[in-house]
């Protein structure tokens, strides 16, 4: 019997829909590895963010606390999750609906500083954002390597308002970045352990 070769690739369709789904970790270990970005006391009960098959960002366990913790994206190199408190929620989910546009980096900060000095986009007097990065043990699935930065959201604050550099001198000094913006906020980046 003779196949045509869009026959073929029909056939080939389900498979490679499954293909494209095993890509993206189980909840479970999404779950697991999110809240270590979370400081200790809060990773039970904060509400957690990752992906499904369709690869989309959402809820994957609704919290009961004020911290949110983002999952890995599995479509990027290496190991990054986050976690911050829930008042950033409107600035960060308005930063991933712009990014979804194809907008860059400074389309989407020039957006955001002006609609958070026009009120519309709610920014909160200060809180806190940690990234935790590493890489994935391809036997256990473990995060290895692993280091947390601070970042303490202060919007519009400059380095007169609060008395901070604008770049540290040594490693793990607080500096202020972005200072007089919607998006300042304080650096803490403590030294990398060196790998043996």
């Amino acid at each position: 019997m003779k196949i045509s070769f869009s026959n073929f690739l029909i056939a080939l369709i389900p498979f490679l829909s499954l293909s494209a789904c095993a890509q993206y970790p189980s909840v479970e270990w999404q779950i697991s590895t999110a809240v270590l970005a979370s400081p200790e006391e809060f990773r039970a009960q904060s509400t957690v963010l990752g992906y499904r098959e369709n690869g989309i960002l959402e809820v994957l366990r609704k919290g009961t606390n004020n911290m949110i913790c983002l999952a890995d994206n599995p479509e990027t190199d290496g190991f990054s999750a986050s976690s911050y408190h829930s008042d950033l929620e409107p600035f960060m989910e308005r930063g991933r609906t712009l990014k979804t546009e194809g907008l860059d980096f400074k389309t989407i900060f020039d957006i955001r500083e002006s609609e958070a000095k026009s009120g519309t986009l709610k920014m909160p007097t200060r809180a806190t954002l940690y990234v935790l990065s590493g890489d994935i043990n391809a036997q256990t699935q473990e995060i290895e390597n692993t280091y947390l930065r601070y970042v303490i959201y202060i919007p519009f604050a400059t380095p007169e308002s609060t008395g901070l550099p604008t770049k540290p001198s040594i490693p793990s000094e607080p500096w202020i970045m972005d200072p007089g913006t919607h998006r300042a906020h304080i650096m803490i980046s403590p030294e990398r352990k060196k790998q043996i």
